[in-house]
């Protein structure tokens, strides 16, 4: 979802604003650069970021700010690390932003809730999971992998859909009957995809995925 800077008072945007540049701060100071001296997952960072910039122009919706789309977010964090996937988040809705798909204004509260949001999520139930469940190769397939991607995209779509209800941009029966129950089908193609994608790497780039420990999943199985 792309939301317009209409949606919401001029106090969040403030306050969004102050909030992205701490996030962003803290992201690039702590941010795992030295990976990035491997050109492989410098082409990892920017492949994500344009492919993401392509998948999130694709969008579907009848109302400003109600649009659905692909968000990819625990894909990224699973390759990248959650720290340097807000950094590539964060690029790719700027480039959304130069071809006009989103107002500037509109920028740091979409970052928070279009990049900062999934990513955590995404990075919550990679540990959860990680916590709670056995080291088998499969969970981190399916359950992380596919499951995750799936609950991220709903769990991020119902906390942005509850903060447009604060901001009094539309009512919460609305966006509960007519908007909500999509993200379910979104849910399952984000899975999908995601969950494929995670996969392919796994198996033939499994260095490529920051998230992926071959002591852990593959040893002494």
């Amino acid at each position: 979802m792309n939301l317009p800077a209409a949606l919401f008072p001029t106090s969040w945007h403030w306050f969004a604003l102050a909030l992205a540049l701490i996030v962003l701060y803290q992201a690039i100071l702590k941010a795992p650069w030295k990976r990035l001296r491997e050109s492989t997952q410098v082409n990892l960072l920017l492949g994500f970021v344009v492919g993401l910039s392509l998948t999130w122009s694709m969008k579907a919706g009848v109302k400003p700010g109600l649009n659905l789309h692909m968000l990819g977010a625990m894909a990224v964090t699973l390759t990248l690390g959650p720290r340097l996937a807000i950094i590539a988040l964060g690029l790719t809705l700027t480039g959304i932003g130069l071809n006009g798909a989103i107002e500037w204004s509109a920028w740091p509260i979409n970052f928070l809730l279009m990049a900062v949001l999934p990513v955590m999520i995404a990075h919550g139930l990679h540990r959860l999971a990680v916590r709670t469940l056995p080291a088998h190769f499969f969970i981190f397939i399916f359950v992380i992998g596919f499951a995750g991607s799936a609950l991220t995209v709903m769990l991020q779509g119902a906390l942005t859909s509850a903060a447009m209800v604060l901001s009094g941009a539309y009512g919460a029966e609305f966006l509960l009957n007519e908007y909500l129950p999509y993200f379910l089908l979104l849910g399952f193609a984000e899975g999908w995809l995601s969950g494929a994608l995670i996969t392919v790497m796994v198996v033939y780039r499994p260095e490529w995925v920051a998230a992926f420990d071959d002591r852990r999943y593959l040893w002494n199985k």
